[in-house]
């Protein structure tokens, strides 16, 4: 993990809408982890697509969760990923 994480930066879930409304973060490289803490069932767009709509969050501060939309083939790999995975 020290060398996937070499000269890359960590963020928190729970930190990342401050910090994208005070940093310009597209010149940055960074990660950030997260746990699937909620799966809502598969939905359908109005023309026809399915994608999947997971809540993440870094377990830190459980108010503070991300969206994450999964569409295409990220949907048709993923969907059945369990929830609770980091």
């Amino acid at each position: 993990m020290d060398r996937k994480m070499a000269n890359r930066r960590l963020i928190r879930l729970s930190q990342l809408k401050s910090k994208l409304a005070t940093e310009n973060l597209e010149e940055t490289d960074w990660v950030t982890f997260g746990v699937i803490i909620k799966k809502v069932t598969p939905q359908s767009t109005n023309n026809g697509r399915t994608f999947s709509i997971w809540r993440l969050n870094d377990l830190r501060d459980l108010s503070q969760c991300v969206s994450l939309f999964l569409f295409g083939d990220v949907h048709k790999e993923l969907w059945k990923t369990d929830q609770g995975t980091v």
